[in-house]
């Protein structure tokens, strides 16, 4: 795997161009509506880059070609850092090439450096599956537990989910308990850690665990 860039090597510059295909560039501008709120319609991934980093040139064609590979399912936004240092900034981007994947306006996966195809493509499938929430009202339906918890998965009422979850944590026994904890806790990270609802049902379950 090549590795990161960092600003420093700015020193060398690299000669090429990113590829635009039918990816888009954003701006701090227009973050919030290219990625922020397209992300609540389908995963956005963002690629933070600079035009002097050999790693970014090396896999923009991979993300590229994995991505118009998935048929629409997946977004592809770049940011170049150098022009929007701000943004880089906000989203703790210390290395380049810096990929996150947005989901409903909040980071949910990411990774720095140039991966190799296999483990881009690997980390777009498991990007592009059920949800969380879909994969925990799944769940709760094969063990008919919970209906009230599924419909609002499928409905996306995290709220209701939650404090249907908690109240069922609040009266079980130490196994149950730990088998609500584990669920809860997919769909905190699935939402992002400093979603509202996350911080706040966290709290709440953290009451109730200790």
């Amino acid at each position: 795997m090549l590795s990161a860039c960092t600003p420093s090597t700015q020193q060398v510059k690299a000669s090429g161009t990113m590829d635009a295909m039918a990816t888009m560039e954003t701006t701090s501008e227009s973050f919030e509506r290219d990625v922020l709120e397209r992300s609540r319609e389908q995963p956005v991934v963002v690629d933070f880059w600079a035009a002097w980093c050999g790693p970014c040139l090396a896999l923009a064609p991979v993300l590229e070609r994995e991505i118009e590979a998935r048929n629409g399912d997946v977004a592809l936004v770049k940011v170049d850092v150098d022009a929007n240092p701000a943004l880089a900034r906000e989203y703790g981007v210390s290395g380049i090439p810096a990929v996150k994947a947005f989901r409903n306006g909040q980071v949910v996966r990411e990774f720095v450096g140039a991966l190799p195809p296999a483990a881009v493509a690997e980390w777009l499938d498991e990007l592009t599956g059920p949800s969380a929430a879909e994969q925990v009202a799944f769940e709760l339906r094969a063990a008919d537990e919970l209906p009230e918890v599924a419909d609002a998965l499928e409905r996306d009422d995290h709220e209701r989910a939650f404090e249907l979850l908690l109240d069922e944590v609040a009266t079980a026994d130490p196994a149950r308990r730990d088998w609500l904890r584990e669920r809860i806790v997919r769909l905190f990270a699935a939402l992002g850690q400093e979603h509202a609802l996350t911080v706040r049902y966290r709290r709440r379950l953290a009451t109730l665990l200790f």
